[in-house]
């Protein structure tokens, strides 16, 4: 649970930089983590890319009966949201 903001005004300078440094490198390290996630998922995505494409070039079907009947239930609206399904995790 993050702490609450502290009254900045009770706060010497020394304080202040401190929150400051504290705060910059905590962002640099969730920066850090992001990029790296991007870097995983679109590597990902290029493996999915170019399996897909194998799958077309070798007259395989690209959309199984799952996945319609996935579509299906979205368009029903019987799967959440995906905010919806953020909120129970």
């Amino acid at each position: 649970m993050e702490e609450t903001f502290p009254d900045l005004g009770s706060l010497s300078d020394k304080e202040l930089k401190d929150m400051i440094d504290n705060l910059t490198a905590e962002e640099n390290e969730i920066s850090y983590k992001r990029r790296v996630l991007h870097g995983k998922i679109d590597i990902l995505r290029a493996e999915l890319v170019n399996r897909l494409r194998h799958k077309r070039e070798a007259g395989e079907s690209m959309i199984s009966g799952d996945d319609v009947e996935q579509l299906t239930k979205i368009l029903a609206g019987e799967t959440p949201s995906p905010t919806e399904d953020d909120s129970a995790a």
